[in-house]
């Protein structure tokens, strides 16, 4: 039996907790990492090796490399687990609040509570329990005090924050060389020493002056804010690209003169029909909460109108192309490419495509998606979670909302396209063979600006790109 210096355990296997465990497995052969979930079918998945319950390019070779040594295990046995483990990952989903106080806004930490009990409960020996979750500041003294009162005579627990900086679709190159890894803890002897633990794992592979070491609030609140501020920054380059439209400027021209300036940097500055996904909105919603208990009310409207502006994108991008449509899109076939929130990734959350699906459908359109990762029960678990659609709210849903094999066939017959979501293979599809299959006139909404507008106009389609007027490029 392999003999491990650490035993790690995760609960939770997520976008998150999958992908971080899978490569702390990897590069630390010393270390026994295991996975648990309640989910059979979702550690059944991850087992295969090859059919994982998440799409992440190069992922599947990282988790193998662990399964193939033996140091990478995916289980139920969670209380087993928790026991015989060193150190205790949290890495479970905090969604925003349905109900009650902060409801929309607050962050539900109910089953950061849950681990933390199920942890008191099983623990024999201490133990360093990390927050990988995303959570709310001071959500450690939460799971501090559950530890604390429900520990067994003798057991001790030192709590520290560890929040992950991945960006989906790159999760596996921003875990094996990321930014900085970020560990929050106690400014104790016991909570320095425990930071020491956890910070000796990431050595193995990450240089240590990129390992950033700060008190527990700290570590919580800055995962908030660094997603707030990018969400922030793409807001505002979608706020300025309804201004180029208006005013004949083109949105690609402003954010490459705003990102050569090296205050500002190119990132983010991408015009588009909305950002999407589990982090952005979810986390300025709890930062405009934060502020909002504490009585800061101007803070928590600056960050809510980031949200908000997000918002009226979306909208915007819908109306535009009902207006564009000669006003109507009822009985009309329209392709949407990509549902995904965003390239290389399967991840639908909060994804714009689902609102543009909607709109169209509130018009009586008649919708074909095509998206090379997501599947339809995705899709429609998406439009029922996010938007409250299904066939109990809008009988006759599956009939107007028909996913397509490929891109060709979603296009044929169709009055107009948008793309949703910026795969690389939509850059590269024939698209003279897409207009001839479709309806005439034949139009394109870009909400990607990724397609050469002026090549598709020469063949024949009306291109409306965000942030750019009708006409140009």
């Amino acid at each position: 039996m392999a003999q491990y210096d650490v035993k790690i355990c995760c609960m939770g296997a997520g976008y998150v907790g999958g992908p971080t465990m899978a490569v702390i497995a990897k590069m630390c052969p010393r270390i026994k990492v295991t996975v648990v979930d309640l989910s059979q079918k979702i550690i059944d998945a991850w087992n295969t090796g090859n059919k994982l319950p998440i799409y992440e390019p190069g992922l599947e070779e990282v988790v193998a490399v662990g399964l193939k040594r033996g140091n990478l295990v995916f289980s139920t046995k969670i209380n087993e687990s928790i026991a015989e483990a060193d150190i205790v990952f949290i890495s479970v989903n905090t969604p925003t609040k349905t109900a009650g106080i902060g409801a929309g806004r607050a962050a539900n930490v109910k089953n950061c509570e849950l681990c933390a009990r199920t942890i008191a409960e099983v623990s024999t020996s201490d133990k360093i329990v990390v927050e990988k979750s995303t959570v709310p500041v001071r959500t450690s003294d939460a799971v501090r005090a559950v530890l604390e009162h429900g520990a067994k005579p003798g057991v001790k627990f030192q709590v520290l924050s560890n929040p992950e900086f991945l960006a989906e679709g790159t999760a596996v190159p921003d875990l094996e060389t990321p930014s900085r890894v970020l560990l929050g803890g106690m400014q104790t002897p016991e909570g320095l020493k425990a930071l020491e633990t956890v910070v000796n794992v990431y050595a193995n592979w990450v240089p240590r002056d990129k390992i950033l070491t700060t008190n527990l609030w700290s570590s919580e609140l800055s995962k908030l804010v660094a997603n707030a501020m990018l969400a922030q920054r793409v807001s505002s380059v979608n706020s300025i690209s309804a201004l180029c439209e208006a005013t004949g400027a083109d949105i690609s021209e402003i954010s490459r003169a705003c990102g050569t300036d090296p205050r500002i940097g190119p990132k983010f500055l991408q015009a588009s029909v909305g950002f999407g996904g589990s982090c952005f909105q979810k986390d300025i919603l709890n930062l405009v909460y934060l502020c909002e208990s504490y009585g800061l009310r101007e803070c928590a409207e600056y960050w809510n109108w980031v949200v908000q502006m997000n918002e009226y994108q979306k909208s915007r991008f819908s109306l535009n192309m009902v207006r564009s449509m000669f006003n109507t899109v009822t009985g009309k076939k329209i392709a949407i490419f990509g549902f995904a929130f965003k390239k290389d990734t399967g991840d639908t959350r909060e994804t714009a495509a689902a609102f543009i699906a909607r709109d169209l459908v509130e018009e009586q359109a008649r919708v074909h998606v095509y998206d090379p990762q997501v599947s339809r029960e995705s899709m429609f678990a998406e439009f029922k979670y996010t938007l409250n659609l299904s066939e109990e709210t809008k009988p006759g849903l599956g009939e107007l909302v028909v996913t397509s094999p490929d891109a060709y066939s979603a296009a044929q017959g169709a009055h107009a396209i948008a793309i949703a979501t910026e795969w690389d293979e939509f850059k590269t599809l024939d698209y003279k063979k897409i207009y001839d299959s479709m309806a005439k006139p034949a139009f394109l909404f870009d909400g990607r600006n990724i397609v050469d507008a002026a090549a598709l106009r020469e063949i024949g389609f009306t291109v409306y790109s965000i942030g750019k007027p009708v006409g140009m490029k």
